[in-house]
């Protein structure tokens, strides 16, 4: 399929999309719009966006065609051999998994796309190589994991490489760029330049390196953190092959703004391994479609959100009052929120896609992301514990990497759990019935195991959560 890209031109933050597909031999031709993407597990509905849509053949000829689902277009290609749609996608909206083109009244004009919003495929040819044109002017900075192969063009493998290279295009944008184990990394900032750029690279090639070293090798040749900061309020991440978007603000705050850069880009480039590589089987392949369930989500978030932070304090970008900052807000945001939740992790992991990322009704469900991170250090102190510091969740995730994402072949609940329990070297079925299965609260047995490290966590008169020395809280 070929795309290109252009400002719809008679309305603002209208894309103007033409996607061509050639070499066509079948009398019908199912186009298909994705209904979610990627890293976060809800449906979206790309195609409310649109707002009108046509197909003609490769010389310009209408050709028939119904809508038989939401997104989804059966053409009627009279023996044509190329099918063109042409369609316009509404694209206003600025968050780590949007598609944005600026107006002309604005002053740092941009074109910031996440494929997978707009970018519709054939079915059964969704394995074959894309291209993707954009109309812009000849001087505008790209941003994006895919290769340029040609002025304003770029190129994917396929469908899924597509919709997993985001891209940013502006006059201007700031470049930051370091190596870290051989491996070159880029932060692209969109917007104000509200980061000391020597800092950056000493503390992101840190923590770079860090992740590096734990898994031994880097899956991709080269990446790519596409950051956008906003005048206001934001903290948004999304993981990608070999990229991550954020959109982070307000561009003021200073110091605050500085950690939340760090706190978000770390948990995104583990995710580099942990879900675009080591992918429970679920979501291998994705299926655009509908709802691709899965119950180890506390795995793909959980783990990541852990590490996200520890990789921080291990690499020595926090020090230890830094990481117990977040950590503290990490375990408020669990026992406050929902410490009470009827749902086990696995359920919410399933019902992400009914209402995950919604308050939700009252003590029902739980989130993959804090309880997901807080059973992953309850899982890694405890290995810790019974070696004697000679194992933990890092032996874990090496094994998962080298046998389910570095052949990229994805995991189930029972993979994942027969790898903690050969590492633990017995049988946890303790944890998974209290930590995983279960709803029972985690404060007693989370305390057995910060304890002995000089920490306790504690409720407050107001049922505030504290995170103090055990000698203060005794």
């Amino acid at each position: 399929m070929h795309y290109r890209l252009a400002a719809d031109p008679s309305l603002p933050h209208y894309i103007a999309v033409e996607a061509r597909l050639t070499q066509v031999t079948q009398a019908e031709v199912e186009l298909q719009l994705p209904a979610w993407r990627p890293g976060r597990y809800e449906l979206q509905h790309f195609a409310k966006n649109i707002q009108r849509f046509t197909v003609t053949d490769g010389a310009g000829n209408p050709l028939p065609f119904r809508k038989i689902t939401k997104d989804r277009w059966l053409v009627q290609t009279g023996g044509a051999p190329e099918v063109v749609a042409h369609y316009n996608y509404y694209a206003n909206l600025i968050n780590a998994g949007s598609s944005y083109l600026s107006d002309e009244a604005d002053a740092s004009p941009m074109l910031y796309v996440n494929p997978v919003n707009l970018c519709l495929y054939a079915e059964g040819r969704i394995h074959e190589p894309c291209t993707l044109e954009l109309a812009i002017p000849a001087d505008w900075v790209i941003a994006c994991g895919m290769a340029q192969t040609a002025p304003q063009t770029l190129y994917a493998r396929d469908f899924y490489e597509l919709v997993d290279c985001p891209l940013i295009a502006a006059p201007a944008l700031h470049q930051i760029q370091y190596e870290a184990r051989g491996v070159d990394f880029t932060v692209w900032v969109a917007g104000r330049m509200a980061f000391d750029p020597e800092r950056v690279v000493r503390d992101f090639k840190r923590f770079s390196e860090t992740q590096i070293d734990l898994f031994g090798e880097f899956p991709e040749e080269n990446y790519h953190f596409l950051t956008i900061v906003l005048p206001v309020a934001h903290y948004h991440g999304v993981e990608h092959r070999n990229s991550t978007v954020l959109v982070l603000g307000p561009a003021d705050e200073g110091e605050g703004l500085y950690t939340d850069l760090l706190g978000v880009a770390s948990h995104e480039l583990f995710h580099a391994w942990n879900v675009i590589r080591i992918r429970p089987a679920e979501l291998l392949p994705y299926n655009f479609t509908g709802e691709n369930y899965f119950p180890t989500c506390f795995v793909a978030e959980g783990v990541t959100t852990y590490y996200g932070d520890l990789m921080l304090r291990r690499s020595g970008v926090f020090n230890d009052n830094a990481y117990l900052k977040e950590l503290h807000v990490t375990l408020k945001r669990h026992f406050e929120a929902n410490g009470r939740a009827f749902q086990s992790l696995t359920e919410s992991s399933w019902d992400l896609w009914l209402d995950g990322y919604d308050k939700g009704v009252p003590d029902r469900k739980v989130s993959v992301y804090h309880k997901g991170a807080i059973v992953a250090l309850i899982l890694d102190l405890h290995l810790r514990q019974i070696s004697g510091g000679t194992r933990s969740l890092d032996d874990v995730m090496r094994l998962m990497w080298q046998r389910f994402g570095k052949p990229f072949v994805g995991y189930t609940l029972a993979d994942y759990r027969a790898v903690t329990e050969e590492v633990a070297g017995e049988s946890l079925d303790w944890y998974y019935d209290t930590c995983i299965f279960g709803n029972e609260s985690l404060l007693p047995l989370l305390n057995s195991y910060l304890n002995p490290l000089g920490l306790t966590v504690s409720t407050d008169e107001n049922g505030s959560i504290q995170l103090t020395p055990f000698s203060q809280a005794a």
